[in-house]
């Protein structure tokens, strides 16, 4: 769904290995390089490392010499840009568009249609049909992107959505009814679908619209993959040779959508059997876990995906009886508690009932399960079940009781119960409140919603499955995804995520380059990044040290420069900087890290000032990142951030020993503006939720000191520097339910 490019020109002539003659030209006019290039606006395509890693892929892939495309969505206002406010953090809609994006290339002659709602009618040829509901029109921009020193340049294709023009009501137009005429074009359910990315989804509007997004990211691409796939294959197209030729890798479960849609277009539109179209798709298709958050693991509203999308639900269900199929041939009915668990945990489909064509299957096993051997049956009931004689006889002197009971004078019965007894009015006031009570607590019981787990349907649907680093490879083959796993072990697999070198240092920090390449003898560091261990030998070398120091210190006061422009405020390039930037989000714990330095700050408060100066070395703490705009906690974080900078910033008993910076719109400019100056940097999450993390590696490759959990790429980083240049911190992963545990026990 998203791709956070950064900006394209530097990055650009880079790879193209323009950089000296653009810088030259540009002087020969009186301009610098480097304030062109700041013109740029960022792509308002991502929002933190999924994006990142995206955009990376494409960088390497290109760098590497394949012949891959990158789909996406062209949100014409991104995420939000960020402003920061006394009241904390301020949502405003993007302007990278506002003056056109001289890097895209608008592709009217490559459009497809895009369909929602509707209902789905058996065609005279046995085909399903889907008519009517809401169509629109995706179109193509396409985005070049070069590889590093090779004539390579690949592509990302973004889709704009609009409406078709035959909706245009030109009766009513020329009738003079302007307003209806125009109302299909400005169609509040169709304009908005490449608009804003990740928009909220509280209402169900708001998940309308997500839902939307992710089918024409998915339906646009396939059309067109599949389409170039025909033209190149000529008359005689062989559907077999598809997975042979395109491979679709679904970054996370927002494109899951593809599963469905490829099925239908190689069954209704290309006239393939279900079998055909089923293992065609299963060998095209891969997929990529990167967290194991709720949010990340989507579910959808059975109901409302049935009404927006209906052919896919039908196909849906169809995969979902051939996994059902696959559990039952596998593990037999011998153990059904056990089967019905697995079931509960694979199955596509959560609270909906078992297919029709195992709809008795449970009620069959169970029945088959309670047969009574012979020798007992003359110990049982009528009905089967064991006789209890002592219940037997008090029932029969019941019966006796009943027999010998005192009849009851007409003139009294009116103060009686049914049974005869004397009414206790109080009792019977309170029995009806109860009655009541279970009544409405009955009316309070729902049933649990239906829903569809695109997470299952990836894992199902896919050939291959990986986590990206490898505690969290970990966590998604024993946890996760523990019984797909016992089901197919051969599926998963570990792929650690990395970042491009060329970006992240090559460009972003030519001093720290130009001193590897010169003491490598060599620039093969920037497509081969084991030759950086070469540097080992030189560790303790007072002259690469020096010049490491140089660099660091020239990339510091730039963002001495930076700061003071964005926040006002005036930092020392002398002090630490100790930095936190990524999103905004309780276990990414910016909250922990805040906390810390209210502390410090404290401490610092009760301290003399020759005790501050001997005890505390001068510090920047430096935080940037979005929080969702309706992530209320993550906002309150933010603002506490704010504040307490606020505070210790305006403290002149505390100066430049302590200062509080959080650096608003963060995004990958600013990026490669902060880390190459960072000294410390922050990587706390709560061990096991960070599947990888990026940032953690272009930190350290840009010579910064990590503090962080052994969590996601953080343990590979750690062996490969070493564990004394590492400072590890909090619990190890298989601690974190214990503690949990102690936690809400009040211990």
């Amino acid at each position: 769904m998203e791709f956070l490019q950064g900006r394209a020109l530097l990055n650009a002539i880079g790879n193209l290995g323009l950089t000296g003659a653009y810088a030259e030209a540009l002087s020969k006019l009186g301009q610098s390089l480097e304030n062109v290039v700041s013109q740029e606006p960022d792509a308002a395509l991502g929002n933190g490392g999924l994006g990142r890693l995206a955009s990376c892929f494409l960088d390497s892939m290109a760098t590497l010499n394949y012949p891959a495309w990158g789909y996406g969505l062209r949100y014409k206002y991104g995420l939000f840009k960020q402003r920061i406010t006394k009241d904390g953090q301020e949502e405003v809609a993007e302007d990278w568009l506002e003056l056109g994006n001289p890097w895209e290339i608008e592709r009217n002659d490559v459009s497809y249609p895009v369909k929602f709602y509707g209902k789905i009618v058996p065609g005279s040829d046995g085909k399903s049909h889907w008519i009517g509901g809401e169509d629109i029109k995706a179109v193509a921009y396409d985005i070049p992107i070069p590889g590093y020193k090779t004539k390579t340049t690949i592509n990302l294709r973004l889709w704009s959505t609009m409406v078709p023009s035959e909706d245009f009501d030109l009766s009513a137009f020329n009738a003079g009814d302007h307003t209806k005429a125009a109302e299909a074009l400005t169609n509040a359910e169709k304009v908005p679908i490449c608009y804003i990315l990740y928009p909220g989804d509280e209402s169900v509007e708001g998940k309308v619209l997500r839902l939307k997004q992710q089918y024409t990211l998915c339906s646009a691409s396939l059309q067109d993959i599949i389409a170039r796939f025909e033209k190149r294959s000529g008359a005689n197209v062989n559907w077999e040779e598809f997975p042979e030729k395109v491979a679709v890798q679904m970054n996370d479960t927002h494109p899951t959508l593809c599963i469905p849609e490829l099925i239908r277009i190689l069954i209704d539109l290309k006239g393939l059997s279900w079998k055909e179209a089923w293992n065609i798709t299963q060998r095209t298709v891969a997929y990529t876990n990167h967290t194991v958050l709720p949010e990340a693991l989507e579910k959808w509203s059975f109901e409302l995906m049935q009404k927006l999308l209906p052919r896919h639900m039908e196909i849906i269900e169809m995969i979902d009886e051939e996994l059902v199929h696959t559990i039952v041939s596998e593990y037999g009915t011998a153990d059904p508690d056990l089967l019905e668990k697995r079931l509960k945990e694979t199955r596509i489909l959560e609270n909906v009932d078992l297919p029709a064509t195992f709809a008795d299957l449970f009620v069959k096993t169970k029945e088959s399960t309670d047969v009574v051997p012979d020798d007992e049956l003359e110990n049982c009931d009528e009905e089967g079940g064991p006789v209890d004689e002592e219940l037997e006889s008090a029932q029969e002197d019941g019966v006796l009781e009943e027999e010998s009971t005192d009849v009851v004078p007409d003139d009294e019965l009116e103060n009686c119960d049914e049974e005869g007894g004397p009414v206790d009015e109080e009792l019977e006031s309170e029995q009806e409140d109860d009655v009541l009570e279970e009544e409405k607590e009955a009316e309070a019981v729902q049933e649990p919603p239906q829903l569809v787990r695109m997470a299952n349907l990836c894992v199902v649907g896919s050939h291959a499955v990986n986590g990206v680093a490898e505690i969290h490879s970990e966590i998604v083959t024993n946890e996760v995804f523990n019984e797909f796993y016992k089901l197919w072990p051969e599926k998963f697999q570990n792929k650690t995520n990395g970042v491009t070198p060329r970006r992240w240092i090559r460009f972003c920090n030519p001093d720290l380059s130009s001193i590897l390449t010169s003491w490598l003898g060599t620039e093969d560091w920037v497509t081969n990044t084991g030759k950086l261990a070469e540097l080992r030998k030189f560790a303790d070398n007072e002259d690469l040290q020096s010049q490491f120091r140089a660099a660091k210190r020239n990339n510091k006061m730039k963002v001495v420069s930076f700061i003071k422009e964005k926040t006002g405020y005036s930092v020392s390039p002398d002090a630490m900087f100790d930095i936190q930037v990524k999103r905004i989000h309780e276990y990414k714990r910016q909250l922990m890290n805040i906390l810390g330095i209210v502390y410090r700050y404290k401490k610092m408060k009760e301290m003399s000032a020759v005790e501050r100066k001997a005890k505390f070395v001068p510090r920047v703490c430096i935080f940037g990142g979005k929080a969702f705009a309706t992530y209320v906690q993550a906002k309150r974080i933010v603002k506490f951030i704010t504040d307490v900078g606020a505070t210790v910033n305006h403290d002149p008993e505390i100066g430049d020993l302590l200062k509080v910076i959080f650096v608003p719109d963060y995004n990958v400019s600013v990026a490669e503006l902060l880390i190459p100056a960072s000294e410390l940097s922050q990587h706390i999450s709560t061990a096991g939720m960070e599947a990888s993390g990026t940032s953690n590696m272009k930190f350290a490759m840009n010579g910064c000191i990590l503090i962080g959990t052994l969590d996601g790429a953080n343990v590979e980083i750690r062996q490969e520097v070493g564990e004394e240049n590492f400072f590890l911190f909090g619990a190890r992963a298989h601690e974190i339910a214990g503690l949990r545990k102690e936690r809400s026990e009040g211990k």
